[in-house]
């Protein structure tokens, strides 16, 4: 039986309020500055507050059901005690439990769940979206989107193999493997904390789910070819089609944000890659890059419905009205970018949602207003049917 000390409790607590009631405060941060400042918890402890607040987090409307109380910075420790019933854990007699009905809540473990929105533990709102855009097949993905994700990691091959990052995080008792239909990447057969591993000082691995590395191979960038990433960001697929053109050609690395260009180029450094030119995607830039480039790529922003597994504070954070702003956001990217395409080059668009409207929807918009692109292919990847990450891609060749 887990043996629970008061200041874990103390610091899931603290880590929830954070995630919940602050403002523009991310859960995965959140848990990192809290296990930063509690250094002396042990591996198992550490373990056991990152799957607990992310449990909670996940499954939140459950908890408020079971606890017969909406969840406020007040009652936190209410839903921490129903959360630890609901995993058959024996609430200790610490201060903050004192107030805690455990036969009442228990008693409520044995109800019938009021709407499939409780059950899936989802706002009311995105249950009718889903239902809207996905029809039937919702509850399908919003199942599989419950299940925590794993820890994936896409092996440097301008470094190493995936056969041999294997061996390399054996040696560091890191037990990982392969994945069929996946040439890079490896999954670890419990979480660890792999940041830490001289295997990732080394520059031999990013972190990186199965499905976003299905994105570069969709790309399909050659050797010597002048690629655009016009979404870089902190450049997780930049840097994956650095390794598929073995740093050979050139890739320019868009973003608005210049911090994130930063964070990228720390990274290219660290994986040995040297055929990535960073700029800011400012309209001077995009217009001196018109009809240059071989492959653009769009790794648009979205409603990231595609990762709730890993990102279940989205669910409660995310509003309808941004789906509707991110849809205006894309199109008016799409317009953009298309024209770094030259003649015969190809675009590629995608997104980590798995949401029509995000993704065939704005393709054949595309099309439509666009004669001079024909679409070559289009990919959905379903959480219920890979495992992985949702994500969406269309490949479209300029005529």
């Amino acid at each position: 039986m887990k043996i629970l000390h008061r200041n874990l409790i103390q610091g899931l607590e603290q880590s929830l309020k954070e995630s919940f009631f602050e403002p523009d405060k991310y859960a995965d941060k959140v848990l990192e500055r809290t296990l930063k400042f509690h250094k002396k918890w042990g591996s198992k402890d550490r373990a056991f507050v990152s799957e607990s607040f992310y449990e909670i987090i996940r499954w939140k409307r459950r908890l408020e059901f079971f606890a017969n109380k909406e969840m406020t910075a007040e009652n936190i420790n209410l839903i921490i005690a129903t959360y630890l019933l609901m995993s058959k854990i024996e609430l200790p007699p610490f201060p903050e439990f004192e107030k805690v009905y455990i036969k009442k809540i228990k008693n409520r473990f044995k109800l019938p769940f009021p709407s499939q929105a409780v059950d899936f533990s989802i706002p009311d709102w995105l249950q009718s979206r889903l239902e809207k855009e996905l029809g039937k097949t919702w509850t399908k993905e919003m199942r599989a989107l419950n299940v925590p994700a794993q820890t994936v990691l896409r092996a440097n091959t301008l470094k190493t193999s995936t056969e041999e990052l294997i061996r390399k995080l054996a040696e560091e008792n890191i037990k990982a493997n392969f994945i069929r239909g996946s040439k890079d990447a490896v999954v670890l057969e419990e979480k660890r904390n792999v940041f830490k591993t001289q295997a990732f000082k080394d520059g031999n691995f990013e972190v990186q789910d199965a499905s976003s590395q299905l994105v570069g191979e969709f790309l399909a960038p050659e050797e010597g070819m002048r690629v655009i990433d016009a979404c870089a960001g902190a450049g997780g697929k930049t840097l994956h089609l650095a390794a598929l053109m073995k740093n050979k050609g050139q890739i320019i690395a868009l973003d608005i944000h210049e911090w994130k260009l930063q964070t990228l180029k720390q990274r290219a450094r660290r994986n040995g890659v040297f055929n990535i030119q960073t700029k800011t995607a400012d309209l001077k830039t995009l217009k001196k890059l018109e009809n240059t480039a071989d492959r653009v790529l769009i790794d648009a922003p979205c409603s990231g419905m595609g990762v709730l597994r890993r990102n279940p504070d989205a669910k409660w954070k995310l509003q309808e009205e941004f789906i509707d702003r991110m849809r205006a956001e894309q199109e008016k990217i799409l317009e953009i970018n298309s024209k770094l395409v030259k003649k015969d080059g190809i675009l590629v668009y995608a997104t980590c949602s798995i949401l029509p409207s995000e993704n065939t929807e704005q393709t054949h918009k595309f099309l439509e207003s666009h004669s001079d692109f024909e679409l070559l292919e289009e990919n959905q990847i379903l959480p219920s049917v890979s495992g992985f990450d949702g994500f969406y891609m269309a490949k479209m060749r300029r005529r």
